[in-house]
């Protein structure tokens, strides 16, 4: 599969960049899509969220009267759940959301994201992406050029370079990812895709 190159003034390139068709031209699979950002998304719960038990909550642990001869009903602790200031009985304790996910769906969940795009012309490929400056509005010219402005776009490259990270994050719903390290939710979660030609590259050897 080929797809048309484009310059930072939004004109095609006489180049075309090779697509994988075990990467960028399948059937995708929804249900492995679900599964990788069910996972993604539990993973950056902190799971911090703690309450005390009765062996924690302040309190005295003596008896607060005898047991029988009182006529009351019969009582251990003070901190009892079912008491005023007492604990909390099941309370949340600090555990991890993290979900597994086989290596093989996860791959096939982001070969199916980027397929997707691709039979959506959601995916543009471009010669050079990197900015010579660290001004915002250089790359919000290239985003101009192209009528992405306002949308949501995932920007992929090979090398994360200090101009096009500080160019980038004064703009509104601009994503820049390392494109080994580009998640499904990643690829998911915008509506355009940018790469250069280095990510498709890379792309084609990492999920083929």
């Amino acid at each position: 599969m080929k797809l048309d190159i484009y310059q930072k003034s939004g004109k095609k390139s006489a180049k075309k960049v090779t697509l994988n068709e075990e990467v960028f031209g399948i059937t995708p699979n929804k249900h492995c899509v679900y599964l990788a950002v069910n996972s993604e998304m539990a993973s950056i719960r902190q799971g911090t969220h703690s309450s005390k038990t009765r062996a924690e909550v302040a309190g005295s642990g003596v008896k607060p009267w005898r047991q029988k001869g009182t006529g009351r009903a019969r009582v251990g602790s003070i901190r009892n759940p079912s008491r005023v200031h007492g604990s909390k009985a099941f309370g949340p304790k600090p555990h991890k959301y993290d979900k597994k996910v086989n290596k093989k769906v996860r791959q096939l969940a982001r070969r199916s994201v980027l397929s997707q795009k691709v039979s959506e012309n959601n995916f543009i490929v471009i010669d050079n992406i990197l900015p010579e400056t660290p001004k915002t509005s250089e790359l919000f010219g290239l985003l101009k050029n192209f009528n992405l402005t306002g949308k949501k776009v995932t920007v992929l490259t090979d090398t994360m370079e200090e101009n096009l990270y500080l160019g980038s994050r004064n703009i509104k719903n601009i994503c820049v990812v390392p494109v080994q390290s580009a998640s499904t939710y990643d690829l998911l979660d915008c509506q355009m895709i940018l790469a250069n030609e280095a990510s498709v590259e890379i792309l084609n050897k990492q999920l083929s």
